[in-house]
């Protein structure tokens, strides 16, 4: 799904040590040439505004979020709209929308919990490059 002229960027806020998170982003950055997305660590001020602004808890910090069109998506629901967007065969994923969002989240929630012990964590957020920098809030 192509970005219309006109369309609010959307905005994935995501666990800035985690490094699955983190090459999560990397993987959409490289499959966005629209720059339809903008990234924000949760740990940031930005982040922690906008879950301030959208009435969402600022922990923990188990989950991506993505903000779009002013609605809030979080878990395997916001995974999925993130997929539809991407260039490739990725949009084909959101079909998996029909699976009932319980059965999706309880699959992700096993990814989220694991997710250190799985994959490790930095120590500090990652930083853009220059040419990255503006598609990220801090």
């Amino acid at each position: 799904m192509q970005k219309s002229p006109g369309a609010e960027t959307s905005i994935i806020l995501f666990d800035g040590v985690c490094n699955f998170c983190n090459g999560s982003v990397r993987f959409i950055i490289n499959r966005d040439p629209q720059k339809h997305f903008k990234f924000a660590p949760l740990q940031s001020p930005a982040a922690q505004t906008l879950l301030q602004k959208h009435g969402l808890s600022l922990e923990p910090l188990d989950t991506f979020i993505l903000i779009e069109e002013g609605k809030t998506y979080s878990r395997s629901t916001a995974a999925l709209r993130i997929a539809r967007q991407l260039k490739g065969l990725w949009p084909a994923l959101y079909v998996l929308i029909l699976v009932p969002r319980a059965i999706r989240d309880s699959l992700y929630n096993i990814l989220a919990r694991n997710r250190y012990k799985l994959f490790g964590r930095r120590g500090t957020c990652m930083i853009p490059s220059p040419e990255l920098r503006d598609r990220f809030m801090t």
